[in-house]
């Protein structure tokens, strides 16, 4: 009886230093990612505080950014300043966004989709010079080129116009939709094209029923790359668009001041909240599927 008692002990001290070590084991764990977790939390407060320090003004008079500390809370919120910042001229850039972006991102995504399909799937002489020329467009700086397309659009008429921004927009989008759609396509089993012609589809049924489903979800990771670049897009706009009534949200940021240049910051952030808010809003819902696009389509499957 003895005996057994004894073995019951020792099993029990057994269990429990077992038990201790786990524990230690765990807390080791957690101790180490201490440092992690700080580093993390140091970068969220670096990236998230500018966006809510600046959603924050946005409801500030003039008097509190005027005499209240800069990291100081609006003392009410005061919806009025984006009411301002809407009629003061951003319902007409945000149109003029609208206008020339979305048209800018068709014909991107239509022209790099069927250059793409041309060039990776289709079998022809030239396609790989061609290929380099698309790729070499990536190279070209946009300051390379401002001088000679505004001489070029002045002799045209197009200076001052939506179509200005509209052909430059696709124009240097054209590259690297390019280069990443053909690196989507490299991910389409050839087996599945070459089933579809022993089959009888023709080329353009092989392009719209077979190939473009298979990588619909490139299109929308480049379709959100191109967006996001064509929104916040200054340079051209600047260059290209004078007058207040064609002009889009970058350039159009750039006219709220006052009398005597002073600015009038609530209507300002309001209108810079306007702009950011949607679009960052857009990002977090579909950025798992542009991870999962650009991580897709940069080896072949």
């Amino acid at each position: 009886m003895s005996q057994i008692l004894t073995g019951r002990v020792d099993e029990t001290k057994t269990s429990v230093r077992k038990l201790e070590s786990k524990r230690r084991d765990a807390t080791r764990k957690m101790l180490s990612r201490i440092p992690a977790w700080v580093l993390i939390g140091l970068i969220l407060v670096i990236v998230l505080y500018p966006m809510l320090w600046m959603l924050l003004s946005s409801f500030k008079t003039n008097t509190e950014f005027s005499v209240e500390p800069f990291w100081s809370l609006p003392s009410a919120f005061h919806w009025e300043n984006y009411a301002v910042a809407w009629n003061s001229g951003m319902s007409t850039y945000f149109l003029n966004s609208v206008i020339v972006v979305f048209p800018s991102l068709a014909l991107i995504l239509v022209i790099s989709v069927a250059a793409s399909f041309a060039l990776e799937v289709m079998l022809w002489r030239g396609r790989n010079a061609i290929l380099l020329i698309f790729l070499a467009g990536i190279m070209i700086p946009l300051q390379m080129v401002l001088l000679p397309l505004f001489t070029i659009y002045f002799q045209a008429g197009l200076i001052d116009t939506r179509w200005a921004l509209i052909i430059t927009y696709t124009a240097f989008g054209l590259p690297l939709a390019v280069f990443l759609m053909a690196g989507f396509f490299k991910t389409v089993p050839r087996a599945v094209i070459e089933a579809a012609v022993l089959d009888g589809a023709s080329i353009y049924q092989i392009f719209y029923r077979v190939a473009v489903p298979m990588v619909a979800n490139g299109l929308l990771t480049i379709a959100l790359v191109q967006f996001f670049f064509l929104w916040n897009e200054l340079l051209f706009a600047l260059t290209f668009i004078s007058s207040d009534s064609n002009r889009t949200i970058p350039t159009g940021l750039l006219n709220f001041t006052g009398e005597h240049g002073s600015v009038d910051w609530g209507p300002t952030f309001a209108a810079v909240s306007i702009t950011v808010i949607p679009t960052l809003i857009l990002y977090l819902v579909l950025n798992q599927k542009v991870i999962k696009g650009l991580t897709s389509g940069a080896v072949k499957g």
